[in-house]
Order: structure tokens, then sequence, then C-alpha cells
């Protein structure tokens, strides 16, 4: 279905039965990673400390944990992967930097879009997974830009991060819904290795497609609905 060869950095796509024993032993995303956690631990102090700490065993599922070899399989494993990274990892880091004084809500936004949609463009997204550096390129942006996104939420006024957060849920959404149906294959990579685990590369797109569409999409309908809650408290509370 395609010639071409690919090496991602997560290594060559595992089968099922060895996936669970494919953990990531690069010793420099180790080293880095550890490093970052001990600096977190040292600086932070209170409930941040906890944050932070959640937030580093987030990247350590996704980038040390089998998921990561799996992603090189899957293209639904890849879209868990930079989900967590998105809804997990990036607001549990934004809660431990102090709020923004202009949290510029939508050029934060539209970042986190971009970049969003454009590395799940079918030819960025190849380029991707066939050069480790174009790879770290891709987890930076995506996870800084999602992180600028949550603070600037986080800072802004209520009704201003209710509008970005239902921004935010239709973009990915949309997304989600025009990689459901695409109707063929996209995603090269993958192309010859999802029969491994009975599916075809469109039924693996599609379902990635599906996780986009519903449950990520509603993670910031969640949020929304928690700040619409705290705008309307004050409220009930007066009525009382």
């Amino acid at each position: 279905m395609v010639d071409a060869v690919w090496t991602p950095y997560c290594g060559p796509a595992p089968d099922p039965l060895e996936a669970l024993s494919r953990w990531n032993g690069d010793p420099v995303l180790w080293v880095v990673l550890t490093a970052a956690t001990v600096a977190g631990l040292v600086l932070l102090r209170g409930p941040e400390r906890g944050r932070y700490t959640a937030a580093m065993t987030v990247l350590v599922i996704g980038f040390i944990s089998p998921l990561c070899a799996l992603s090189s399989a899957l293209f639904t494993a890849r879209t868990l992967h930079h989900l967590l990274l998105v809804l997990a990892a990036a607001p549990l880091l934004a809660l431990c930097v102090p709020a923004m004084r202009k949290p510029r809500l939508a050029a934060a936004t539209a970042a986190q879009a971009v970049i969003f949609w454009a590395w799940h463009a079918p030819g960025l997204y190849a380029q991707a997974l066939s050069h480790d550096a174009i790879y770290w390129l891709m987890q930076f942006t995506i996870l800084g830009s999602a992180v600028w996104f949550w603070a600037a939420v986080r800072s802004a006024r209520g009704h201003a991060a209710v509008a970005a957060l239902l921004a935010a849920m239709l973009l990915m959404g949309l997304l989600g819904a025009l990689i459901v149906f695409a109707g063929q294959p996209l995603y090269a990579p993958h192309f010859a290795s999802t029969m491994a685990w009975n599916m075809t590369p469109l039924e693996d797109q599609q379902a990635a497609g599906l996780i986009m569409w519903a449950p990520a999409a509603a993670a910031y309908l969640l949020v929304a609905l928690w700040r619409i809650h705290g705008l309307l408290k004050p409220a009930g509370e007066a009525a009382a």
C-alpha cells in the first residue's frame, strides 16, 4: 500500500504480543524527565507540587510507557497520546504557573487550534514520524500551545474563558469529524501497521477521529460548564 519505511522515534510498530513489553529506554529522555521532575519538586510548593508531579506522570505515560510504541502502530494510540498532552499534562502544568496579567486568550486559542490541526495534516504527520527532530518539534509545540491556552483560560474573565473553551470544543470536534468522514486512509505511517491489531487503516483512523469528536471535545465542554457554573453561582447566592 505504501513503499516508504517509517522509522518513528518510538520505534517500529509492535504487534499485540510484544506491545506491553515495549517501554522506551531512551537514556536522554529519562535524564530530561528526571531532571525536570526534580527541578519542579524543588522549586514548587503546596498544591502546585502535586499538580506538577501529576503532569510529569502523564508525560511518562505518554513517552516512556508502551503507549509510545503503540502509537507507532495505531493512529488511535497517537491520538490518545496527543490528547494526554493537551487535556491532561497541559492543564496541570498551567495550574503551576502564576496567573497571567494579559492572557491574550484569542491568540492562545488560535495558536493551539492551528498547531494541533497542522500536525494532524497527513504530510506533516508523516514527516514527524520519519524524523526525530520533527517528532519532538511536534510534541513541544502541541504541549506548549496547550499550556498557553489553559493558562490563558485560567487567567481570563469568565465569559471570555467560556467562549474560548467552546471554540476549542468546536474546533476539536470538527477535526475529528473530518478525519472520521474522510472516506479513505490518510496517514501513511499506519497503512501497514494496523492489520496486526485487526483494524484496517481506515477503521483505525475513524476510531481516532471519533475520540477527538466526542470525548476530547466534551472535555472542553465540561470545563466551560464549570466556568458557567462559577458565573451563575454568585447571582444565585445573592437571590437566596
